[in-house]
């Protein structure tokens, strides 16, 4: 996907400076500069080259990355790589092209909630062994495996990551004396706090029924230990009705049916009418990433900006750790149709591997996989609501129907509304949705 950056600011706004990865470009092309072939160990290779498909438009510090890369793969190896910029907007049609017997790439990178879909069509190919037998991408935690591992097998590498926080009313909290939430429970507490002073047309905490619904839902189903759906003998099988998924449904819908802290005619807003709200100054938190700041601060008019707005994770029920929210990124994977798997295979190690792989988080304004990288960051008190969430982040099921359930026909907004709205038990909505999403996923 086109995934959170971390902008290369003051440490102050470093965290608020997340924003969607650059897209739209006319498609340009880099060949890496030639080293000494005779200090490659092994020519085995010499002689040949590899293409390698990027997405977005290049800048000078991602072409310097790639160029310093295909010189160390040159060194290493004794081929060339030749580099293709696709935009964001044209990587399907390209994808497609390809797969139907274009000229495709021997490598590629390809957001992570992409990789389902082009398994579905056997564009990628069969890296487990790869994976398994690098002592490096190992390192890479195994919670951050679940798009690229289809029915067992893994079709791409992650290569950077993102995730989502609370933002809040920094403001607010010091003048109400609030501290920030580390359980539900203080999660509400503070949210009526705001409520109460600030009046019943502001969100405490703004309730997310839009398009990307299950963005503030899943960090409190998947805290209370519950999940959407798994793959299990051949199909996909809803989670909907188990106690954990449940717990956590019952307490996002209960911030607007129980406690009030969210408004009942609001219960169709997305995270973009959520933040035009906020920099209006009618919520006091909401879960989204930093990419909402520049706006919050122009629609303000500046009375909104950085010294009024902070991030802390989203806290787990009983205040054990931040809950685990949605794992966003970008990925590094093998085309299926390659002519040199082998070759192909070299380049990928090489560019996830903890040099490369690093610098491609760092210097493309994601989050690092490595443990030890992560924590680097983390100790910039501006990115650890970030850090630390991502090192227990979770994905959607990896399934290429996913969408459909997710946007398309909304199953769980709607489920969500059924229940405060008062037309349907808790029980009798996640049944039905469950009957739902397993009917779109297993299409």
């Amino acid at each position: 996907m086109r995934i959170l950056k971390i902008a290369a600011a003051t440490t102050a706004t470093a965290a608020l400076a997340l924003g969607l990865a650059a897209c739209g470009s006319d498609d340009s092309a880099r060949t890496a500069p030639s080293a000494d072939a005779s200090a490659a160990t092994g020519q085995k290779f010499a002689g040949q080259t590899l293409t390698v498909w990027r997405l977005g438009a290049p800048t000078d510090v991602s072409n310097k990355y790639m160029d310093d890369l295909n010189a160390a793969f040159k060194q290493k190896t004794g081929a060339d790589v030749k580099v293709q910029w696709i935009p964001w907007p044209d990587a399907q049609k390209k994808w497609t092209a390809a797969l139907a017997g274009g000229e495709g790439p021997d490598v590629t990178e390809i957001g992570n909630d992409q990789v389902a879909a082009w398994v579905a069509l056997e564009a990628l190919a069969d890296i487990t062994d790869v994976v398994k037998n690098d002592p490096e991408l190992q390192q890479i935690p195994q919670n951050l495996w679940s798009y690229e591992t289809i029915n067992g097998r893994i079709h791409a590498v992650p290569w950077g990551g993102g995730t989502r926080a609370v933002l809040y009313r920094k403001d607010w909290f010091e003048e109400l004396g609030i501290e920030v939430p580390k359980t539900w429970d203080e999660l509400v507490a503070a949210a009526k706090k705001i409520v109460e002073a600030k009046g019943k047309d502001v969100d405490g905490f703004a309730f997310n029924g839009g398009s990307d619904a299950n963005m503030s839902l899943s960090p409190f189903v998947w805290s209370a230990g519950g999940d959407f759906a798994v793959f299990e003998n051949g199909r996909w099988v809803g989670k909907l009705t188990e106690p954990g998924f449940k717990e956590g449904f019952q307490f996002y819908t209960d911030l607007v049916a129980k406690h009030g802290v969210s408004g009942k005619g609001r219960l169709t807003q997305n995270s973009v009418e959520i933040a035009q709200r906020f920099a209006a100054g009618k919520v006091g938190m909401y879960i989204t990433g930093g990419w909402d700041i520049a706006a919050i601060k122009e629609q303000s008019k500046g009375k909104i900006d950085e010294s009024k707005m902070a991030f802390f994770s989203v806290p787990s029920k009983d205040g054990s750790g931040p809950a685990p929210a949605f794992q966003g990124g970008n990925d590094i994977a093998i085309w299926k149709d390659t002519k040199n798997f082998e070759l192909a295979a070299e380049y990928l190690k090489l560019a996830a591997g903890k040099e490369f792989g690093v610098r491609y988080a760092k210097e493309g304004g994601l989050l690092p996989l490595y443990p030890e990288a992560l924590d680097e960051l983390g100790a910039d008190p501006a990115q650890k609501p970030f850090t630390e969430t991502f090192k227990v982040a979770r994905g959607f099921p990896a399934s290429p129907n996913w969408a459909e359930a997710n946007d398309t026909k909304a199953v769980l907004q709607n489920a969500a509304r059924a229940v405060i709205e008062g037309k349907k038990s808790i029980d009798q909505a996640l049944a039905d949705a469950n009957a739902e999403l397993e009917a779109i996923l297993n299409q």
